[in-house]
């Protein structure tokens, strides 16, 4: 088969494609221990509250209702109503149905967003992706209708206390252009689990601001929910900026409903993009999601369930990573949210991409760190040092990878050493 310049990009191996893979083949796999993908953890009390109230929600006919019809390209009506209710509410912001839009995943956001703001101009310009805080999401980088989409900005490392780390964003460095098209950040990050603080936030958005480009926030697993944030911040939203949010952190990753709250403008060329490429999103996330919302569900649940579970969960994982691997071996990243570890090798005579294969053979499942710095202008050997890790598996799980992990280190070590 012959494909057009689109079908070559789209068809060729990719970083996000393998991971997926893992993904799948992990679950099926017998013993293989997943420290590797985003699939979100299994919470009982979470399980048993969507059980239930999809019961009630076929027992009423809801469920049907949504399953056997399509909604507008702009999606759900009544969802778009109940969250921009509950927004203005609990944030205070101005904002209404006419401004957010509903997308089948925030994958398929992401895509829409990169290729409206950056790639080639009527007037043959090219615009481009700046991301202000490498590394940044492994799904990002192959999301551009064309190559050499993405631009991005070394951190400023912050050594903490306990072998712990913390990026920042380097301002000195930070260049906004005339070829910028967009700020993107996610926040939480994967794959670090840092939270830029809200000072930097808002220098970014008022930088976006004074250069006339939208500042895209990625808020899948951020505030007001699910609200896996460790950390001291408040959410931000204003009509320059694009917050891009989830279902599947709540735990409904199968629903693949992805949120995009922005200007009137900007919804008005998603709902036309859906309408086009999909006809419309799915319905049956914004259903379940509309009725939490309606019984006050959504945000006590992302409160009082979900982050604690988290957070109780980071915790006993960095237990179990000091007891098997020491400082001088492994820094950790600061566990300020999301549902992944972030770990530096500093010294390691291999590279993380190695040590994945390694591990991959031993059955265990982790994600080697190169794939997260799309669009560095220069080779930065601290992007072979790190690996992400997801720590949502049951501890005994965790205990057992960690395990091999810090047996192939070790061996690492003695191979290289005379």
């Amino acid at each position: 088969m012959t494909f057009s310049l689109f079908g070559n990009k789209f068809t060729r191996p990719s970083a996000i494609t393998r991971l997926m893979e893992d993904l799948n083949d992990g679950l099926k796999t017998p013993g293989a221990i997943m420290l590797g993908g985003g699939n979100p953890a299994q919470i009982p009390a979470m399980n048993d509250y969507f059980q239930g109230l999809l019961d009630e929600m076929l027992a009423s006919g809801q469920l049907t209702r949504s399953l056997c019809n399509y909604d507008g390209p702009q999606g759900k009506d009544e969802l778009l109503k109940t969250l921009a209710s509950m927004l203005r509410e609990s944030e205070g912001w101005d904002i209404g149905p006419q401004n957010i839009a509903l997308t089948n995943g925030s994958q398929s956001a992401f895509f829409y967003l990169f290729n409206l703001f950056a790639g080639r101009r009527a007037d043959g310009s090219v615009k481009k992706v700046l991301f202000p805080l490498a590394p940044e999401y492994i799904g990002y980088a192959e999301s551009g209708l064309e190559d050499g989409l993405f631009v991005s900005n070394r951190p400023n490392i912050e050594l903490l206390p306990d072998g712990q780390f913390k990026y920042h964003v380097d301002f000195e460095h930070l260049h906004i252009g005339e070829d910028t098209g967009m700020i993107c950040v996610s926040r939480p990050t994967n794959p670090t689990g840092n939270v830029i603080t809200d000072e930097e936030l808002r220098k970014l958005d008022v930088m976006a601001n004074q250069h006339n480009v939208p500042l895209v926030i990625d808020n899948a697993y951020g505030l007001p929910f699910p609200g896996i944030i460790f950390s001291e911040a408040r959410p931000l939203w204003n009509p320059n900026i694009i917050l891009c949010m989830s279902l599947s952190k709540l735990g409904l990753p199968g629903s693949r409903c992805g949120i995009i709250i922005a200007n009137e403008a900007l919804i008005s060329a998603i709902s036309n993009m859906n309408g086009i490429i999909s006809l419309a999103p799915g319905g049956v996330g914004p259903a379940i999601a509309c009725e939490m919302i309606k019984r006050n569900d959504l945000l006590r649940l992302s409160e009082t369930v979900i982050k604690p579970f988290y957070q109780q969960r980071v915790e006993e994982t960095i237990a179990i990573l000091r007891r098997w691997l020491s400082p001088e071996r492994c820094l950790i990243h600061k566990p300020e949210g999301a549902i992944f570890l972030w770990l530096w090798f500093k010294d390691l005579p291999i590279t993380t991409e190695q040590l994945y294969q390694r591990l991959k053979k031993r059955g265990v499942l982790m994600v080697p760190g190169n794939h997260f710095f799309p669009g560095l202008d220069k080779p930065w050997p601290h992007t072979h040092q790190c690996m992400r890790m997801n720590y949502v598996p049951e501890p005994a799980q965790i205990e057992k990878g960690v395990e091999i992990l810090a047996e192939e280190v070790e061996r690492a070590w003695r191979e290289a050493t005379p």
